[in-house]
């Protein structure tokens, strides 16, 4: 997993606070995005199952859960990683997700890194054809806009 987006944002809470919204609270922060869609419905309600090899679920329209990835380390309120795919994945297909929450005074700097997009082709649908480059750059602005909205809820 060599390519990586990476993008940070400090809240106004500590670490235990930021960890319990970002995990537990993020049907209220979470905004679809139309060029970063999980599932072609992409409306439904993100949950985590909240252990080391729980899931992280998208709860969609007609009662079926799509399983976004897999928590590959759960160790609140510091750090948490699991994998990432659409729908349109193959089944050997994945990204990672690392999501730091490190102290800093009284508020904690969030991290999030998303890697492995260099393992997708170019040409495969959630990619659109994009240049690696270009396709991260998309994808950073979206974390960020993410970010922004857990902000505001945490």
């Amino acid at each position: 997993m060599a390519s990586r987006v990476l993008v940070s944002l400090r809240v106004k809470v500590g670490p235990e606070r930021a960890f319990e919204a970002f995990t537990r609270e993020i049907a209220d922060w979470w905004k679809p995005n139309g060029l970063f869609e999980l599932t072609q419905e992409d409306t439904g309600a993100l949950a985590f199952e909240p252990r080391q090899g729980g899931r992280l679920t998208m709860a969609l329209a007609n009662g079926e859960l799509f399983e976004v990835g897999r928590i590959k380390v759960w160790e609140p309120p510091l750090r948490l990683v699991l994998s990432w795919r659409t729908e349109r994945f193959a089944p050997d297909q994945s990204t990672e997700v690392r999501v730091s929450f490190e102290p800093v005074g009284e508020e904690t700097r969030v991290t999030v890194e998303h890697l492995g997009w260099d393992a997708i082709p170019r040409k495969h649908a959630a990619r659109h054809g994009f240049p690696l480059d270009v396709f991260q750059l998309r994808l950073a602005e979206w974390w960020q806009e993410l970010l922004r909205s857990f902000s505001a809820r945490s």
